[in-house]
């Protein structure tokens, strides 16, 4: 076993550490798949510099975790987003993440679904620890590039509370309730998200 994979199998106890050892094989399978294979996960694994027992700890089988790196490359970088955005308004930024993420989320509307089903059936098996993170956070980084201009503009504690607000509207899940639950067309999610939007941004300049 290579000193980096001793390394991140001592330290999988942290949680930062966790985040970062589950992106890091999400990139290495995305990696690998983009030259046009279909890696296993020990070789997932290797790229990734951890040892297969720790590629375990986070997914339970290679096509878990090429499912969730093949949409793992379909979202998109902050810094594409917020492209050629000048204003440091966070209601106009975030409406392009927004915007962003729902492009994303609609034409990959079925895997996105068979992932969130399929993390939440481990949970009800009983084969997550809760100590581990069961998905990864895609979102909290669009939205904390579309808030960063105004930073200063919220005070610390009601910055990361919107940032966490925020992620309850904006991604896959809001996608279920507002088609499912609420059964609202596209255009009317649209109106309801942008209006939960402005309305956060609102109250955390007042908090």
């Amino acid at each position: 076993m290579r000193a980096e994979q001793i390394s991140a199998d001592n330290v999988v106890g942290r949680p930062n550490q966790r985040r970062r050892t589950r992106k890091d094989l999400l990139q290495a399978a995305s990696r690998l798949l983009k030259q046009g294979r279909k890696p296993t996960l020990e070789e997932i694994a290797e790229e990734a510099a951890v040892s297969r027992a720790t590629a375990y700890r986070y997914f339970p089988n290679v096509d878990a975790l090429h499912r969730e790196a093949s949409l793992d490359m379909a979202v998109p970088e902050p810094a594409d987003v917020l492209q050629g955005v000048q204003t440091q308004d966070p209601v106009t930024r975030l409406e392009r993440v927004d915007g962003a993420l729902h492009d994303m989320i609609a034409a990959n509307e079925i895997p996105l679904r068979m992932m969130l089903a399929h993390s939440i059936e481990r949970v009800v098996r009983g084969e997550h620890d809760g100590d581990w993170p069961a998905r990864q956070n895609r979102r909290t980084p669009l939205i904390e590039a579309a808030l960063e201009p105004a930073r200063n503009q919220f005070r610390p504690a009601a910055f990361k509370n919107l940032s966490h607000a925020l992620a309850l509207v904006i991604g896959t899940e809001a996608m279920v309730v507002f088609k499912d639950v609420l059964q609202l067309d596209d255009a009317e999610a649209l109106k309801v998200r942008r209006w939960a939007i402005r309305a956060l941004v609102e109250a955390a300049k007042k908090s």
